[in-house]
């Protein structure tokens, strides 16, 4: 028998809240869980208490463990009076993780009330484990009473009898009025008798009691009511609580897909067909319509075993067809023989809709369908017409997604847990050079799997004890079942390096952390590993010095494996500070149309098609439906949401690893075809509307833009608590440590293209295996490399944001020409209107935008939105600049093509260098203002800094806006056509462009 048990260990709290009047607290923590109430020992006069005092808890019901709530609270102890509240903490059991994985972590202390004033922080380690607890030890037997003498044969006192309630064919017992109901009957005693008197031994057995009714025998019809209390009644109903299933179908997105379901159990005393073994090989042939399935073959056996189902679509087309079951002795070199068969009638056969328990199958007389030949035995089967709901479809044999092909076959898979290794490299002691009185320049390097990492050379004079503090930062992914090597090198020449001495360290040992508090460090020998007596006295390690490492599991970063913009997931490594989720994503994958041929199979064009979606840590891959241009999967798969700001991602594939013919040929590719993807932005979604659309796949060659087909899917977003929805607009995008120890933009590149390479080694370990290529292309990885498309691209959109500034310039330059009068001068008047009364100004201003988003509701987007080949600039993209983008990294292209790209990116960056040029002018005209690299120019501007102070400190302010304003609204007829003043003083002021070589 197993059981849980939950542990609190309160470690200690920070900057508590003075209670006693002396600027202190006398705290201790009180920590409830599911009923049950732990407290610590009381630390007196201490605002920054140490516990270390674990608390245990008994999980009755571990399977409900994450919908329970750990509350620890913070008192101030008063001696037996009342205790003060100095704040509290509630653990989500969500974030509650196994023993070993726990981590200290200091939660803000909270408010009891909106009026508390509470502050501080409490430090926690909650963690479960599970243990085996052996039962109780059967009581010991109880001695039997002494049996009474032989020659008694006494029979106990029969019971006394039981009240009939009155009834018009019973009369009321005496001293009861017959008008009057029948009090209510007590409780049998059986020590109760008639007469106070003792009453005799009855001797003899038979002795039966006062004659009664039964209570079946007893009309009813007429008897008054009789009031029973529920004491007297033996069976009662009791209410239960069972944890009942949500009242939502599985498949509530998707279109029912009906299947025609057969389970070949197995066969008995079949005909014997081989006469020199007296045996048969049988095997099952199914037969539908034009559809044929078989089971495998169980060499010499009468009464095989084969426990396998089938299952055939198009069901609708039939129902007037006929199900074949024959069972046949596999015979080499020579026609199979028959050994009997089973015939069906489609329109007999029972529809099963889950939850309903499976069918149980029969066993069928073989029959000689065929004519001829002994036929002898039964068959056991299950026939009957289901969905894809059936809980049997996932494993059974699929006529649409090429029967038992492991390739084809629907699978969820889990990206692998990533951690942030942090390697605080310090200092080296005792190292060993070969060399000597040579200048060490001395280096150390980490090596993790793939990743290799290496530190600049050390500053230190020392050449036995270098120093570096450095930080280098990795990512490991559980299980930690890699060592972290660490070497220490000597730089000898531009690519030789002397090997010091290396440290292996097991990654289970090292620490994990989920804030920035400071992990201790550790001395690591370094030992060289040299042979020594030859191959026979094997390998001999030394000791060649020690280094200093701080090592720690970074646990509050995020590890990125997609661009932010792209990202579906923002949470932390550590289960412990994840938020509890808003709401759940359901997306229903219903099928395609329109798929171009993807490949070429028996002289004809093809296509095998399965979907693969990602969301968070969550990849489902869809089955594939075979050789058809119109899938229909009607798939559905959910997810839990813990922040509205993320992608979901869908991609099409064409699976070329599926035989091209019957034969089992293998396939003639070894790369799944990308057919398209769709990506949708979960904030761009109403909660609670099913959005069903379908979606256009577009593929980028490098000829251009090409649409191969259509998706469609069905998807809701669906929350819990819109208050906590909306709560989530106000959270921070990235976990905590990621605004205090911030890692730079080209560490987080790095990064992100580690983490994707671990993850794609993960899953094509699967079985079946997620490619390669299907993940990089789920993840984007080709997002971030250079594209003059993708450069236009978001030029074009700068300039569609800044187009409202443009439109607005525009308006007003034909108010201050004076195009429309009626405008200009109302302009003029909401222009006093504002100066006079400056406090309308902001209210005016967010009314505005207030009126502008209510009218824009009507126009509000009715579909998810999609990739935009417009706005991607795909469509006016010229061969040459798709071709570099697709071109590999360091480039393939023959070397005049090269050149000749050259020249045009250098043609490109000179516009870039003379717009950054002119920027770095503008700030260095500011500049100049004041340090007198123009003295005449600094000269002018102090003196009309000087003379505005003067005319602002006489001057209302007021009047100075209306006359600038009305400066400026001014009629054509007193303007000039020369650039203004200001603006000419400006241009001549110096820059440091002169001074560029």
């Amino acid at each position: 028998m197993t059981s849980r048990t939950l542990v609190v260990e309160v470690c200690g709290a920070h900057n508590l809240m003075p209670k006693d009047g002396e600027g202190s607290s006398s705290a201790y923590v009180q920590v409830e869980f599911d009923g049950q109430r732990r407290r610590t020992r009381t630390k007196p006069k201490d605002l920054n208490p140490v516990w270390e005092e674990p608390l245990d808890f008994w999980v009755s019901h571990p399977e409900e463990m994450a919908m329970e709530c750990v509350e620890a609270t913070v008192y101030h102890d008063r001696g037996g009076r009342r205790p003060n509240f100095l704040g509290r903490v509630c653990v989500p059991g969500s974030n509650i993780v196994p023993r070993g994985q726990e981590a200290l972590i200091f939660y803000a202390l909270e408010k009891r009330g909106l009026f508390s004033h509470i502050k501080g922080e409490l430090g926690l380690k909650v963690y479960f484990f599970d243990h085996d607890t052996q039962p109780p030890p059967p009581p010991p037997p109880e001695a039997e009473p002494p049996q009474p003498p032989p020659e008694t044969t006494e029979a106990p006192p029969p019971p006394p009898p039981e009240e009939v309630p009155p009834s018009e064919f019973a009369p009321p017992p005496e001293g009861v009025p017959a008008s009057e109901p029948p009090p209510p009957v007590p409780e049998p005693v059986p020590e109760a008798a008639p007469n106070p008197a003792p009453v005799p031994p009855v001797h003899t057995p038979t002795a039966a009691p006062m004659p009664h009714y039964p209570y079946y025998a007893l009309p009813q019809r007429h008897a008054p009511p009789r009031p029973v209390a529920p004491a007297t009644e033996i069976f009662p109903v009791r209410r239960t609580t069972p944890a009942l299933g949500e009242p939502v179908t599985t498949y509530d997105l998707v279109e029912k897909m009906h299947y025609l379901f057969i389970r070949v159990v197995k066969a008995r005393n079949l005909a014997a067909k081989d006469v020199l073994t007296a045996s048969s090989d049988p095997y099952v042939l199914l037969v539908v319509n034009s559809m044929i399935a078989r089971t495998r073959t169980i060499p010499q056996q009468l009464n095989p075993e084969w426990n396998e189902i089938f299952a055939f679509s198009g069901c609708e087309s039939l129902r007037s067809s006929t199900l074949e079951v024959s069972v046949w002795d596999r015979d080499v070199g020579k026609p199979d023989d028959f050994l009997g068969a089973v015939l069906f009638d489609l329109q007999e056969v029972p529809k099963r809709v889950p939850p309903d328990s499976p069918l149980a199958p029969q066993w069928y007389r073989l029959e000689a369908v065929r004519g001829g030949g002994r036929v002898s035995g039964d068959v056991m089967l299950a026939v009957w017409v289901g969905t894809q709901a059936d809980e049997t479809f996932p494993e059974a044999w699929q006529s649409d997604s090429g029967g038992q092909l492991l390739h084809t076959r629907s699978k969820v898979y889990l990206s692998p847990k990533l951690w942030y290794l942090r390697v605080s490299v310090l200092e080296a002691q005792d190292l060993k050079s070969t060399e000597k009185g040579r200048f060490a320049e001395l280096s150390l390097r980490v090596q993790l799997g793939f990743q290799m990492l290496r530190t600049r050379p050390s500053r230190s004079r020392a050449t036995n004890n270098p120093f570096w503090n450095e930080d280098l930062i990795l990512i490991a992914c559980e299980p930690f079942e890699d060592h972290l090597t660490v070497y220490v090198l000597d730089r000898l020449g531009p690519t030789h390096d002397e090997d010091l001495g290396h440290a292996r360290i097991p990654l289970q040992s090292i620490e994990r952390r989920v804030d920035n508090r400071l992990v201790s460090s550790k001395w690591f020998n370094l030992v060289k590993v040299s042979s020594g007596g030859g191959a026979a006295a094997g390998e001999t390690a030394y000791y060649r010095g020690r280094v200093h490492l701080r090592l720690c599991f970074d646990g509050g970063y995020h590890v990125m494996d997609e661009t932010v913009q792209l990202s579906s997931d923002f949470r932390p490594t550590a289960r412990q500070l994840w938020p509890p989720p808003i709401g759940v994503l359901e997306l229903g994958i219903l099928g395609a149309h329109a798929l171009l041929p993807m490949k070429t199979k028996d002289g004809r064009g093809a296509t095998d098609a399965y979907c693969v979606a990602k969301y968070g840590p969550k990849w489902v891959r869809t089955r594939t439906i075979i050789d058809t241009f119109a899938p229909r999967w009607n798939e559905q798969y959910t997810w839990d949401v813990y922040d509205a700001c993320t992608v979901i991602t869908v991609g099409v594939f064409d699976n070329c690893h599926v035989p091209v013919s019957p034969s089992g040929d293998p396939p003639s590719k070894t790369k799944d075809t990308r057919i398209g993807k769709v990506r949708i932005r979960l904030s761009a979604l109403e909660t609670g509307r099913i959005y069903t659309h379908s979606y256009p796949l577009i593929v980028l060659h490098s000829t251009g833009p090409k649409k191969m087909g259509e998706l469609e899917l069905a998807i809701r977003f669906s929350t819990v608590s819109m208050a906590n929805l909306l709560h989530s607009y106000a959270q921070p995008l990235f976990p905590r440590m990621h605004h205090i120890h911030p890692f730079s933009l080209v560490l987080q590149e790095s990064l992100r293209h580690t983490a994707t390479e671990l993850i794609t080694n993960r899953l094509t370990r699967a079985e079946p295996p997620l490619r390669s290529e299907v993940v990089k292309y789920i993840l984007d990885t080709q997002a971030t490399r250079w594209s003059i498309r993708r450069s236009k691209a978001n030029w074009y959109r700068i300039l569609s944001m800044l187009s409202g500034l443009v439109a607005a310039a525009k308006w007003m330059d034909e108010v201050i020409r004076w195009q429309n009068a009626g405008t200009t001068i109302l302009v003029h008047v909401i222009f006093m209107i504002l100066v006079y009364y400056p406090e309308l100004i902001l209210p005016t201003l967010f009314l505005y935008m207030f009126l502008i988003g209510a009218w824009h509701y009507r126009f509000r987007p009715r579909s998810p939105p999609h990739m935009d080949v417009r706005l991607s600039y795909a469509d006016v993209a010229r061969y040459d600049e798709l071709d570099e983008e697709y071109d590999t990294f360091p480039t393939s292209r023959p070397p005049e093509v090269v050149r000749q790209r050259y020249d045009r990116l250098r043609n490109i960056a000179y516009y870039v260098q003379i717009a950054l040029g002119d920027i770095a002018s503008q700030g260095e005209r500011f500049q100049a203002l004041l340090s007198w690299r123009d003295p005449r120019a600094t000269s002018i501007f102090i003196s009309f800094c000087l003379t505005c102070a003067l005319v602002l400190y006489v001057t209302p302010i007021r009047i100075i806006i209306l006359v600038l304003g009305l400066y400026y609204l001014r009629h054509p007829r007193f303007r000039d056509h020369k650039p203004p003043i200001l603006y000419n003083f400006f241009r001549r002021l110096p820059a440091l462009g002169d001074r560029v070589l």
